[in-house]
């Protein structure tokens, strides 16, 4: 027989509130994500960089939406403006208030008054905070219960609160708590015309409400907060909330992808698939060039021919190749010392050449270094004819059949024709572009699955493919 657990069942956890969250990637960021790409002409997968974002949360904001319901909103949001904390009743934020920024309200005083009359022998007392309620059948008990759940533990049902007082008997405790009753605080109301005296917190709390409450809570449909600000937020339920929502996207980031999209769009860059259709991110979108028709210079058309040949080639395998007597840095030279020494024409040459065919999009040169030449598309096949064919009654009647064959883009894949990244997958990234413009080393990023294969998969199960980047 198995032994007997006597732990106490978990509770479980209250439902989520009905608020929209979207993760949004910093806008400075994203500017100074673009600038890097634009500086390096690489292509990075969108995936690998939404990814990277979302590592820390100094990179993205949180926007907070409310849903409406009918003519109603589902769940309001109220804004302390003393302190731009978030809530989601009126009773929260106000109890917030009273609770950290009292002073400002309200001055306590303390007068002699009476002990309590007759013999105590034990008492209430909060198994949390260690506030000492006083017997249970005391006058103001069930009072100061409610104030102490309101003020502190609001997030917390009252029932299972509640449970967690513990009747103490321990002598020295009702001592204590005689001794806080010999005394009485009264209240001095501040920034108010007239100054008012109130004499329990019962009266504070409505005094609160009437006078100050709509001057220091406001509802707002939407609300922006900066990613840290977000995932420490003071009310559980919309803490618990916020970090269910990023955490989703951080398992499979494609809200943030869509986002980002958009942001890169209006910086200028374009967006293509590869890699077994991965959306890359870059300058141009890839464009073939057909050196036999098109004129270009003779150092050009080497380029093209030698990275045709060679696949995956990189900038110094290019450089080598074709200024092969220049040392691009030697042999115990620091990299101030390489940095101050000026290029050769040659690789100047060769720079300059290979900056023009990336930024026409003619040549791609990935986040890992790799280059590849932009194909030719294939052409799209001619649309069939309109059949006739009879049905069931005699009739004829006209049936489209078309061809339905994708159409490969100048990368042997089809490109993005919106712009905006709708339904790819990449892998977690390692080091990408981020890193770079925060000054770290940039590690080759390798490639990731496919729409097709995600479709398969749980987006949380995704495993880093280990084939190459091809085109």
């Amino acid at each position: 027989m198995g032994r007997r657990d006597d732990r106490e069942p978990r509770e479980a956890p209250a439902p989520l509130p009905e608020i929209d969250v979207l993760v949004i990637p910093e806008e400075k960021g994203v500017e100074s994500l673009a600038r890097q790409i634009k500086l390096t002409g690489r292509a990075y997968p969108l995936f690998e960089i939404a990814s990277l974002i979302l590592k820390k949360s100094e990179r993205f904001r949180v926007e907070l939406r409310t849903i409406k319901r009918g003519e109603n909103v589902a769940q309001p949001i109220y804004v302390c403006s003393l302190d731009e904390t978030i809530w989601l009743s009126e009773q929260d934020a106000a109890a917030h208030i009273l609770d950290k920024h009292f002073a400002t309200f309200y001055q306590s005083e303390k007068i002699a008054g009476d002990a309590p009359k007759g013999t105590y022998t034990f008492v209430g007392q909060c198994g949390i905070s260690g506030v000492i309620l006083g017997p249970p059948n005391y006058h103001d008990y069930q009072t100061k219960l409610r104030r102490l759940h309101s003020e502190r533990f609001g997030n917390m049902p009252f029932d299972v609160y509640k449970s967690r007082i513990k009747i103490v008997r321990d002598e020295e405790t009702v001592k204590k708590w005689m001794e806080e009753q010999s005394w009485k605080t009264q209240y001095i109301t501040l920034n108010v015309p007239e100054a008012q005296t109130l004499t329990t917190r019962e009266a504070v709390d409505e005094h609160f409400r009437q006078t100050h409450l709509a001057n220091v809570i406001r509802k707002e449909d939407v609300v922006s907060l900066p990613g840290p600000v977000a995932l420490n937020q003071a009310n559980q339920q919309l803490r618990r909330l916020i970090n269910v929502r990023v955490e989703e996207q951080r398992r499979f980031p494609l809200k943030v992808v869509t986002t980002l999209s958009e942001q890169f769009q209006k910086q200028g860059l374009q967006f293509f698939k590869a890699h077994k259709n991965v959306t890359h991110v870059s300058v141009a979108r890839p464009r073939h060039l057909d050196t036999a028709a098109t004129p270009v210079s003779e150092g050009i058309k080497k380029i093209v021919d030698f990275i045709e040949s060679k696949q995956n080639t990189t900038r110094k395998q290019l450089i080598e190749y074709f200024a092969p007597g220049v040392q691009l840095k030697a042999e115990g030279q620091s990299a101030e010392a390489a940095a101050a020494q000026p290029p050769s024409p040659e690789v100047e040459q060769v720079v300059s050449d290979l900056h023009w065919l990336i930024h026409q999009g003619h040549v791609i040169e990935f986040s890992n270094g790799s280059m590849q030449l932009a194909r030719k598309p294939v052409p799209k096949p001619p649309r069939q004819e309109p059949k006739k064919k009879a049905n069931a009654g005699g009739a004829e009647s006209t049936q489209v059949v078309e061809a339905t064959s994708t159409v490969e883009g100048p990368t042997g894949t089809e490109a993005v024709e919106s712009g905006v990244a709708t339904s790819v997958v990449a892998e977690p990234a390692s080091q990408s572009v981020i890193e770079q413009a925060a000054g770290a080393p940039v590690e080759p990023a390798a490639s990731a699955p496919s729409d097709e294969a995600q479709a398969a998969e749980d987006p949380a199960a995704i495993q880093k493919s280990d084939n190459k980047p091809s085109v």
